[in-house]
């Protein structure tokens, strides 16, 4: 996992086809609802991620003491899991997880039965989930603007409740499309529910088991997206794709239109063409509310094209597998591009963080970036070799999402070489 890369495009006209990977975040709700089912099924073209090869693992181990890693969703639903069932167990993870929140969770489960109590710092991992005191109540409000993998979390184990659960959100809602999977997945397995205003009501039932084919991951297509974008001319095919997907991060594909790139969808692929001369927009105003997994790439791609960014919904950002705000600030600044907060004065009447990219990436010195145990860091950066060379530390931390990220770049054309 410390490997360094060296990185270069040899051409900057990219031509070819991925297969990308089923999504993370279907999967792992997919093999939690399974373990719900209690009844195998067949999960078809299952992601290849670290996150989720530890959700199956840890939802069929027997060991008293689970060990999450850097599996973010994966603690967060392995969290509800346990306490919504009997028996004891310590959840705990890597040196960066315990200092991920976890305490609206912890404190919604415990509110409605269980019994969730901490190890060590509170309001973070590890956690010590011990047999549920009784669900008699299946009322509950979780703040919306935290992380919506709490409250998905709660709903996929809402129906195997005595009495269900009556979720209300309290606040802005987050990543809303994430929810919204959860709860398409959920309906898939024949689950009911309705949601009313800041309400979201699940009555007890059981799951349903049946095949599922997991869609590929939208969030993985975004980085082919920006090598699109900072290509002079491309023609890449994307395999797995839909139109109509459960991912939110599926926006990334009416982004690529202010870079020039137009997406064709058929037969479940989606091929982008980047035609030679087509001339990025000045400047991109956007709110990641909704898809916060492809910020990242968007900063790049407008750092690698000169682009004036500015930019919203952020929030999450602070408490993923790394400050990610923080860290593409430091790293960006590795190429003469900086990513800066809009002071408050100059926003006196709009609520809410707004970050500016400004300037365009100078890659003559070869910069080696640092990727601070964050997979999204390392693919985000990935695509500004087509700007010249780079390095990236830590090359390998691409297995938590997409471990074989580096060998579809050399696919395309990519020189990718240990260090």
């Amino acid at each position: 996992m410390s490997d360094t890369y060296r990185v270069q495009a040899t051409n900057k006209n990219i031509k070819g086809k991925i297969k990308l990977t089923g999504s993370k975040s279907i999967a792992n709700r997919v093999l939690l609802i399974r373990a719900l089912c209690g009844t195998h099924f067949e999960i078809e073209n299952m992601s290849e991620s670290d996150d989720s090869k530890t959700m199956s693992a840890l939802l069929a181990s027997s060991e008293y003491e689970l060990d999450a890693h850097h599996a973010g969703t994966t603690f967060r639903f392995l969290t509800a899991y346990l306490a919504s069932r009997g028996g004891e167990n310590v959840l705990t993870g890597s040196d960066r997880m315990k200092q991920r929140p976890i305490g609206p969770l912890v404190d919604a489960l415990n509110d409605l039965g269980a019994d969730i109590s901490y190890v060590d710092k509170v309001g973070y991992p590890p956690l010590k989930i011990g047999n549920p005191k009784g669900f008699d109540s299946p009322e509950v409000s979780v703040r919306g603007d935290i992380s919506s993998q709490y409250l998905s979390a709660l709903l996929m184990v809402g129906p195997t409740l005595p009495k269900g659960i009556v979720l209300n959100i309290t606040g802005e809602l987050v990543s809303r499309p994430y929810l919204e999977m959860t709860l398409a997945i959920m309906t898939y397995f024949g689950i009911h529910h309705d949601w009313v205003e800041n309400t979201i009501i699940v009555p007890p039932q059981s799951y349903q088991p049946k095949p599922y084919f997991v869609e590929a991951d939208w969030s993985a297509a975004s980085y082919y997206y920006s090598i699109a974008a900072l290509a002079d001319e491309a023609d890449i095919t994307l395999i797995g794709l839909q139109k109509e997907s459960l991912q939110g991060d599926s926006a990334i594909a009416e982004i690529g239109k202010k870079f020039g790139i137009t997406s064709t969808f058929e037969n479940n692929e989606v091929r982008l063409i980047k035609e030679k001369g087509h001339l990025a927009t000045p400047f991109l105003e956007y709110d990641f509310i909704k898809q916060p997994d492809i910020a990242q790439t968007v900063f790049a791609m407008c750092a690698g094209k000169g682009i004036q960014g500015l930019f919203t919904g952020l929030q999450t950002l602070y408490i993923k597998e790394t400050d990610r705000i923080a860290a593409f600030k430091t790293e960006l600044a590795k190429v003469s591009v900086y990513l800066t907060k809009v002071p408050e004065r100059f926003k006196k009447n709009t609520p809410g963080e707004y970050f500016m990219t400004e300037g365009q990436a100078d890659l003559s010195t070869a910069p080696t970036f640092d990727t601070y145990h964050d997979h999204r860091m390392a693919m985000a950066l990935a695509p500004l070799a087509l700007l010249g060379e780079i390095r990236v530390n830590d090359a390998g931390v691409v297995s938590k999402s997409y471990p074989g990220f580096w060998q579809d770049l050399e696919s395309l054309g990519f020189l990718v070489e240990k260090v």
